[in-house]
């Protein structure tokens, strides 16, 4: 049988639904970040700004101290990554496969009441229940588990990871349950039925047909973590700098070019994840659809 023709009137619809999300991507997403990558290759001249074509700003942030922020800030995104996949791949494969679809909808919804409240308030309330005066300190004083507060507990490396992994561990649970709920289950049944043991079986069918949940999982908690500007300043602490609040910072002065530079280092890296899942994954098995994948 012959395709179907497609209505002109149908396809002028269809382009024309394309249009509005194509014209509001292209004017408020690629036109600025077009925009500060041009910026980062100008130079300052007092209050102004003049066009050039220099790597004097690339040079300033890949050869100072701000190189250091961005290791740090590499490290500190990594590691918050890793300890928010480790909560969240257990909650969403129990979700997706030892509780009712619509059970799990409900608990996935209460995922997302947190955002309901302000990001920066949130933030802060741990400054509260981290502090030597806070309940978790209490807590330790009056189990004898320590004689005086714990002062590491605030404005540290610990308390910006808790930050970190409380913001956008929650993120990465939708990734993840989608991809495990959409693995055939009769996968795992024949490799039971086969003599294989659960652990076996996790290990050879649901965690290689789940990794495009999980890069995409690591890919909203990795660029959230790394961009991150709020809880460097209010759970690090004065002085403590990431790559999101240096270039804060460095807006304040006034120094837009070495912020547009550092900026566009930031915008590859992401960059350079999200081609890596698109080149390594089809996007419909990260919908839960069956992945062409070989230990």
């Amino acid at each position: 049988m012959s395709a179907r023709a497609v209505d002109p009137v149908e396809r002028a619809g269809g382009q024309a639904a394309m249009a509005l999300p194509a014209a509001f991507v292209t004017f408020f997403l690629l036109i600025p970040l077009a925009l500060t990558i041009v910026v980062s290759f100008w130079e300052r001249a007092g209050f102004k700004l003049k066009p050039a074509f220099t790597l004097a700003s690339y040079l300033e942030f890949l050869g100072g101290v701000r190189l250091l922020v961005l290791e740090r800030s590499l490290v500190a995104a990594a590691i918050s990554t890793a300890i928010g996949l480790a909560i969240a791949y257990p909650i969403a494969y129990y979700l997706a496969r030892h509780v009712r679809r619509e059970l799990a909808r409900s608990v996935l919804f209460l995922f997302s009441v947190p955002f309901l409240v302000n990001y920066v308030i949130r933030t802060f309330a741990w400054t509260y229940l981290l502090g030597r005066t806070g309940p978790i300190n209490a807590a330790l004083l009056a189990t004898g588990l320590t004689d005086a507060s714990v002062d590491w507990l605030l404005f540290s490396d610990f308390s910006v990871q808790i930050g970190f992994v409380t913001s956008y561990m929650p993120f990465m649970v939708f990734p993840l349950w989608l991809s495990i709920s959409g693995i055939d289950r009769r996968l795992t049944e024949a490799s039971w039925i086969l003599g294989a043991n659960p652990w076996r079986t996790f290990l050879r069918i649901t965690l290689p047909l789940s990794l495009p949940g999980i890069f995409a999982a690591a890919i909203f908690g990795f660029v959230g973590a790394f961009g991150d500007s709020a809880v460097p300043i209010i759970l690090g602490g004065v002085g403590y700098q990431m790559i999101g609040n240096s270039i804060t910072s460095t807006l304040d002065v006034l120094n837009y070019p070495l912020a547009a530079a550092m900026s566009s280092v930031v915008i590859v890296a992401m960059l350079a994840l999200l081609g890596i899942w698109f080149l390594a994954f089809d996007l419909r098995s990260f919908l839960g659809k069956i992945l062409r994948w070989r230990v």
